[in-house]
């Protein structure tokens, strides 16, 4: 009956440098750009980013600021992961490219973990098992 999550969706106010982040610095490819209108009458931009069949759906509510980004320990939803093939390469190559490491990289005998965020301050974690 369910199968597997379709998609994510990340609601921001910087369509273009959300989308730009995550091809550009995590290898995610643009699968689909949209644009709808809700039921509101509000328009929203969508452009699906697909990384290995993870979608994320970037949404963009025409007019609308969201709020800040929720930051530390709180209910609900926290953060994606990425698995990463080599933790040390994924962390070196962000660095250079002027994203920084939030968080870790902690590394224990299955897996290690660090932590990053968008550019919206939206947290993601990397994640190398072994």
């Amino acid at each position: 009956m369910f199968k597997r999550i379709d998609h994510v969706e990340l609601v921001t106010d910087q369509p273009e440098r959300t989308v730009a982040f995550y091809t550009e610095m995590l290898g995610f490819k643009v699968k689909r750009r949209d644009r709808v209108q809700a039921p509101n009458g509000t328009a929203l931009d969508l452009v699906y980013l697909d990384l290995g069949g993870t979608v994320i759906e970037v949404i963009t509510y025409e007019g609308v600021k969201p709020g800040p980004a929720a930051s530390g320990v709180h209910l609900g939803w926290n953060l994606a992961a990425i698995e990463v093939e080599d933790m040390t390469k994924a962390v070196d190559f962000l660095k250079a490219k002027g994203v920084p490491v939030t968080w870790g990289p902690l590394v224990r005998d299955t897996y290690a973990r660090a932590e990053i965020q968008d550019p919206n301050g939206y947290s993601i974690e990397l994640r190398q098992w072994k």
